[in-house]
């Protein structure tokens, strides 16, 4: 017999009826479970979204997992909502859906919209609230100082499990709590204006770094409970720091236990398996063409940013949403209506969802991986685009990492490479990514990808990295990098953080703390970080030298830039350079400076321009070019007067 209380719904016929068009965009206000008094009474809500079981009950610690005696009633609006107010259980209780499905199939399923999970793996919701007292007011309200696109926009890309590990045993988690305590005052201490997390949403199978979730809408109880998660964040933005999550609409596994045929039918994926079934990671794609399914999804990005404070979402694996023969050979996949291979609904779905997060929230930003000649994708919708606020850009990456692989003695051949992003470079708004997919699966830390002896391969990283810093567009670096970890990442340890013994990576930590802070104190850098009216290339030609100069240019002259790249192991001295403005000029950053474990060849002293025509350039000083090195120049002083009195 059904101890459950009825009639009671969270859902009003509005509800309902957006529900069923795909535009309610705050589910999780419905769904789930509830804590909640009635008539007098504290106990629990459910409420979920089964239309094709014929029976739908909670088991749960509580019943001993019965599955006959807490039955869910069904709605009579053919929203295929189950609902029902069980008294006297609330925070803290473990429990499942019990589904028999029209085909008879008996189906245990955790809560898709449960804000708690227990820690893998054991896969029963929790119910849990969201409840926090945030004392982020003056970070919320403000934001936008931190977060617009001509903002500096320098992202630490973290994964929390692997970042470090407890001092006392190197198999167990920081907390989310721990992590506050540390990885917060690192971040702000290395200058970085964002952190990103990889999946922090229940994933059941850890080795999946979080990119095959499970429960969309609860933290990762690995760490902690959501409220220590939003401490985390709060920390975060008490130290004028960002936080953007990494967000999966583009698959998800087949756990049994979860999304995957969720009611006996396949309710979030796409029945067709051209559609559904992702070859690559053998996970499912949700059916981006079911109102129900969409407002599922925009739901949960909503979710992160108003309940978590979260200031933008990196969404992955774009392009596979947007191609239907994404990974597909001839035969696995089938054209849209007018012959193509764009995925319509998956398009439709990912304008909708922009549109959605940037009328709610427009101080924060979405972040694609998209790795395609895709048009828009960081365009507004309502000029044809995604309406993404930034794109990855994966082509200056793969060129710029190529590059630099390649023997110093031969990348006179290879100058088109590392100039080329810059034909493309203001078709998006571009962020420049070395990321945590560049040092997996045998491709080598960032460190061990340049050639030459040690001092050489330091060099190489140092000087790459400047380019980064210096080239149009945000930033983005994985763990690990900034201090030059010699082994690539490996996720069931910590970061190997010892090597912070040794001179050479505090050389290369101390470079990535100052190109962090360079990048924030000098507008040119950030003010015109998208448009072309904000890069200028001085020399790009000079194959032989393997020497580049560009400038980079803010909304004011005075803060102008010229940077010169030697990417030889060669000094060039008396090396002449033409210059956008007569004046002194003065190095403002060298990454040969002994204090990064460069040889110290410096500009010590600020250089007065010559009337001698170089570059293109009416004037032009003489500097000395340090072996695999970087240099930035800033003007110091308007022009000297073209006659001296004589005494």
């Amino acid at each position: 017999m059904s101890k459950a209380v009825e009639p009671y719904s969270r859902f009003t016929d509005f509800d309902i009826g957006l529900f069923k068009s795909g535009k309610h965009y705050k589910l999780y206000e419905k769904f789930g479970s509830h804590v909640e008094e009635l008539n007098g009474v504290v106990g629990t809500y459910f409420a979920v979204w089964a239309p094709n079981a014929q029976y739908v009950s909670v088991i749960a610690n509580f019943n001993g997992w019965n599955r006959g005696s807490h039955s869910l009633n069904a709605r009579w609006d053919s929203s295929g909502i189950w609902e029902g107010f069980i008294p006297n259980i609330g925070v803290g209780e473990t429990y499942k859906y019990y589904i028999k499905s029209s085909t008879g199939e008996d189906l245990e399923k955790a809560d898709p919209f449960a804000l708690r999970w227990e820690v893998p793996p054991s896969t029963a919701s929790i119910v849990a609230d969201t409840f926090y007292e945030w004392k982020d007011n003056d970070w919320m309200a403000n934001r936008h100082e931190h977060n617009g696109l001509d903002k500096p926009y320098s992202v630490y890309e973290v994964h929390l499990g692997s970042w470090a590990r407890s001092p006392e045993s190197p198999d167990q988690f920081l907390t989310y709590t721990e992590l506050a305590h540390k990885l917060v005052p690192y971040v702000k201490e290395m200058g970085f204006t964002h952190v990103e997390f990889m999946p922090i949403m229940e994933h059941p199978y850890y080795p999946s770094w979080g990119y095959q979730i499970s429960g969309y809408f609860a933290a990762a109880s690995r760490y902690g409970s959501p409220q220590e998660l939003m401490y985390l964040i709060e920390q975060f933005h008490a130290a004028g720091i960002g936080v953007i999550l990494d967000w999966v609409p583009s698959h998800f596994p087949g756990d049994i236990h979860a999304l995957y045929k969720f009611d006996g039918t396949h309710l979030y994926e796409h029945a067709d398996a051209r559609k559904g079934f992702h070859p690559d990671w053998k996970s499912y794609i949700f059916n981006y063409g079911r109102n129900e399914v969409r407002a599922f999804l925009i739901s949960n990005a909503l979710f992160w940013l108003d309940r978590y404070h979260a200031d933008g979402l990196r969404v992955d694996a774009v392009a596979s949403m947007l191609y239907l023969d994404y990974s597909r050979k001839h035969g696995e996949w089938e054209a849209n209506i007018y012959g193509g291979n764009e995925n319509l609904e998956a398009i439709s779905f990912l304008k909708e969802f922009n549109v959605a997060v940037y009328s709610h929230f427009p101080s924060t930003q979405t972040i694609a991986e998209e790795s395609t000649s895709f048009t828009g994708v960081s365009r507004p919708v309502y000029l044809g685009g995604l309406g993404f606020g930034m794109k990855w850009m994966m082509g200056w990456m793969h060129d710029t990492i190529d590059y630099f692989k390649e023997d110093p003695i031969n990348r006179k051949y290879h100058q088109n490479e590392i100039t080329f992003s810059t034909i493309y470079a203001f078709t998006e708004n571009f962020m420049l990514p070395f990321s945590h997919d560049e040092v997996v699966y045998g491709k080598g830390s960032m460190l061990r990808k340049m050639p030459g002896d040690e001092w050489q391969q330091f060099a190489n990283l140092r000087s790459m990295y400047a380019y980064m810093f210096t080239h149009p567009g945000t930033k983005l670096l994985f763990m690990g990098a900034e201090f030059g970890q010699g082994e690539e990442w490996d996720f069931g340890q910590s970061l190997q953080w010892h090597v912070m013994e040794y001179a050479n990576h505090q050389g290369m930590s101390a470079t990535v703390k100052a190109l962090n802070h360079l990048y924030r104190d000098e507008p040119a850098l950030y003010e015109k970080g998208f448009d072309f009216t904000g890069f200028e290339w001085i020399d790009g030609g000079n194959a032989n030298d393997s020497v580049l100069v560009y400038g980079r240019m803010g909304h004011h002259e005075k803060d102008n830039l010229v940077i010169i790249l030697n990417l030889t192991p060669v000094p060039r001295h008396n090396y002449r350079i033409g210059v956008t403005a007569a004046g002194k000029w003065k190095e403002i950053f060298n990454s040969d400076a002994e204090k990064f474990w460069g040889s110290g060849l410096i500009n010590y002293d600020p250089v007065n321009t010559e009337p001698q025509k170089w570059h293109g350039k009416e004037n032009s000083v003489s500097i000395t070019l340090p072996p695999l090195g970087a240099v930035i120049l800033k003007r110091v002083s308007d022009a000297p007067p073209k006659y001296e009195l004589k005494r």
